[in-house]
């Protein structure tokens, strides 16, 4: 009888029949407790480790001393199906962080059928969707229910004393992050990738060493190891972070009880989707920004059409500012700020710190195993790999904007190009961004003086919602579409948006411009009417001299 064989006698025969040994190694059933049966023979070496764990717990309950015929070598057979189970424990990928980079990579490359472990430390999804980009949006939705409620009546409606509950808006929005964690797990299990529980650090040779929780340390062995261990608030030396009275925006979103007054220190998009959120609730909000204008990466008419929005909400905010000192010794705070017309004091009960990320570069390995960093992000190439064989890093701690569906396609794109794949390297230039205070913000591509200064000959385009029927009936008057265009070959260069959805409506020009479509082909698109989306075929008209609508 050959190795391969198996016997009905065998209750793992079902599971293990189709997967052929890679060694001639068998085990044979000692005659006392078969005596009326034949020999059987259990290929091992290919077994899965959930099959091994579940022979050697048999095994062990045994009273019998079984034996494993190898080759003419006899060794116990736990003895050898632990080191069957070791041997097993190697993956094809180990990645290093769960967040929108690390499950999306692992997910790819499970579906190209390599064996995939995740170290994460924390809630699977990582930062995004527990504490960034999915819980934010929850708290958002409640602070737009509420804005409805307080003009209920300019839309024909009645409604008395609509109050927010601030606990349980923060409630719901925990409650909408563990749903989307637990929808992580059920993909986990669904492609079969092992979530190793941990802190993950780079060793030599292939290895990442796994401290869980109780400090117990692992090592794991893997062909490629992907870095997606993400960012963190970032800290300036007069805004520690103290978790009470300044905050980050992870405790923003958590707070035991609304502040009455707010100090925002950063205009980015988490500054500003917070401004928003607490300035609706009722909070009074004051923004610091250090740049001469909010959203300063946006294009400038969309940075004055924000600006005009938020105050005309009740924002107070101080441009061309710098918050030199923070005192947090009495109830509350006093922030010293720095303007362009002299120092000024401000009171609050919390000052939120939103000015960007930190990359989380630190213990994890990079200098042991001489991974090359630039101020702060790990250098790769157009396929993420670093200067250390079998070594790669996506997400924020690359180049690149430090956005979620930027982190899953470079997890995509690495895993490709490691399956052999060949996939195109990303388009920076075609990574949309978008927040999501009211009104919302879009943008892909050019801003306006961008384009100018790349030496581009422009057509400009902008239609305004105040011209959108659509827009009109849904009291969501305020924004624009604005598109530029190369005026010699018509090439969509950009494209900003800021109005109510407009983060919906973006995709079409990523779209359009990855298929290299021009100004007049957009023109020439039908869009549907009434839609706030007909304003995008608007606006390219308008730079072409044909608008109807204006």
């Amino acid at each position: 009888m050959d190795c391969g064989t198996l016997t009905a006698s065998n209750p793992m025969a079902n599971q293990v029949k189709n997967s052929p040994a890679s060694m001639p190694c068998v085990f044979r059933k000692p005659p006392v407790m078969s005596r009326k049966k034949p020999a059987v023979l259990i290929s091992v070496s290919r077994l899965n480790i959930s099959q091994n764990c579940q022979l050697i717990a048999e095994f062990k309950s045994e009273p019998v001393k079984r034996t494993f015929e190898r080759i003419g070598q006899t060794v116990s057979l736990t003895a050898f199906l632990e080191l069957n189970l070791r041997s097993m424990a190697k993956y094809d990928v180990i990645v290093i962080g769960s967040g929108p980079g690390g499950y999306v990579a692992a997910i790819r490359a499970s579906q190209l059928g390599m064996k995939v472990g995740v170290v994460e430390k924390a809630e699977l999804g990582g930062i995004c969707l527990n504490w960034g980009c999915i819980p934010t949006k929850a708290l958002l939705k409640s602070a737009q229910v509420f804005e409805y409620l307080k003009h209920a009546k300019d839309y024909g409606i009645e409604v008395k004393d609509a109050k927010a509950d601030f606990a349980a808006v923060v409630k719901r929005s925990r409650e909408v992050a563990a749903g989307m964690s637990k929808g992580i797990q059920f993909l986990f299990k669904k492609n079969k990738i092992e979530h190793i529980a941990g802190t993950g650090k780079l060793k030599k040779g292939g290895k990442v060493e796994v401290t869980a929780a109780d400090g117990k340390k692992e090592d794991h062995e893997a062909k490629h190891i992907i870095l997606a261990t993400g960012a963190r608030s970032r800290e300036l030396p007069a805004l520690k972070i103290d978790g009470k009275k300044i905050i980050g925006y992870r405790e923003a979103m958590v707070l035991p009880e609304q502040p009455k007054k707010m100090i925002v220190v950063g205009s980015g998009a988490i500054g500003v989707e917070f401004a928003y959120f607490y300035n609706t609730l009722g909070t009074e909000v004051t923004i610091v920004e250090f740049m001469p204008r909010i959203v300063p990466v946006e294009d400038e008419e969309v940075s004055k059409q924000l600006e005009k929005s938020f105050k005309k909400a009740g924002i107070t905010i101080h441009t061309n500012a710098e918050v030199t000192k923070v005192d947090t010794a009495g109830k509350g705070c006093v922030a010293t700020v720095k303007t362009k017309d002299g120092e000024v004091k401000l009171e609050a009960d919390i000052v939120l710190s939103a000015v960007g990320v930190a990359t989380n570069l630190e213990g994890i390995g990079l200098e042991e195993v001489g991974v090359k960093t630039d101020k702060g992000k790990v250098i790769v190439d157009d396929f993420y790999k670093t200067n250390v064989s079998g070594v790669y890093a996506i997400g924020d701690i690359v180049k690149g904007p430090a956005l979620a569906h930027v982190a899953s396609a470079e997890g995509i794109t690495c895993v490709e190009a490691i399956a052999g794949l060949k996939p195109h390297p990303i388009n920076y230039n075609n990574i949309p961004g978008c927040t999501y205070c009211s009104p919302e913000i879009a943008s892909v591509g050019y801003t306006e003086e961008a384009a100018k200064k790349a030496g581009y000959e422009i057509k400009v385009g902008k239609f305004p919602f105040t011209a959108s029927g659509k827009a009109k009936a849904a009291g969501a008057p305020d924004g624009f579409v604005k598109v530029i265009f190369d005026a010699k070959y018509g090439e969509w260069l950009g494209a900003h948006f800021i109005g109510a959805n407009v983060t919906e409506m973006i995709a079409e020009v990523v779209a359009a411009r990855n298929l290299e479509t021009t100004g007049h082909e957009i023109i020439k698109s039908i869009h549907p009417h009434p839609t706030m989306s007909e304003a995008v075929m608007e606006a390219a008209a308008a730079a072409y001299g044909e608008v109807i609508h204006l």
